[in-house]
């Protein structure tokens, strides 16, 4: 295996790895704190899904991106591509935003979002707006993710 496919793969699985398990930390804090709500108003499944699943999203985005680089290096046609170092090391420096902002935001969304569904399960009411709390901060996320995609277009192969 060329060294620069081995960058570029490792820019992947980065951004799968990190996004993934931000996401898996995010829904745990947000699902421990509904599965409590739960055990006492199991009726308000409904209202905690939204908010257990929101930092779920920077896992998609992360898995994404390594789809977006595989496709760029021919491992999905087979059709493997020779990578200098030099766009390897490109790639996976295209990687990192989405990598690093995802990782973080997924957990700290996860943290929102737990706070938001105890606010739910006493104001039911609020629950909107304990959503809307938890997608700033999605925002984040999305905005690494769009860097990786420019970035990665930018990177002749």
């Amino acid at each position: 295996m060329e060294i620069g496919l081995l960058y570029a793969l490792i820019g992947a699985a980065l951004a799968i790895f990190l996004c993934g398990a931000g996401s898996s930390i995010g829904i745990g804090y947000a699902g421990r704190e509904a599965n409590g709500v739960l055990s006492e108003e199991p009726e308000k499944f409904g209202t905690m899904l939204l908010l257990v699943a929101l930092p779920g999203t920077q896992g998609i985005y992360g898995f994404l991106t390594g789809f977006l680089v595989m496709m760029k290096v021919g491992l999905l046609g087979g059709n493997i591509s020779s990578i200098s170092n030099s766009t390897g090391i490109q790639i996976l420096i295209s990687c990192l935003p989405i990598a690093i902002s995802g990782w973080i935001s997924a957990i700290h969304q996860g943290k929102v979002c737990a706070a938001g569904i105890a606010v739910a399960s006493k104001h039911p009411e609020a629950s909107m707006k304990a959503l809307v709390y938890g997608a700033l901060v999605e925002t984040y996320a999305v905005l690494g993710l769009v860097a990786s995609i420019f970035l990665l277009m930018g990177v002749k192969v």
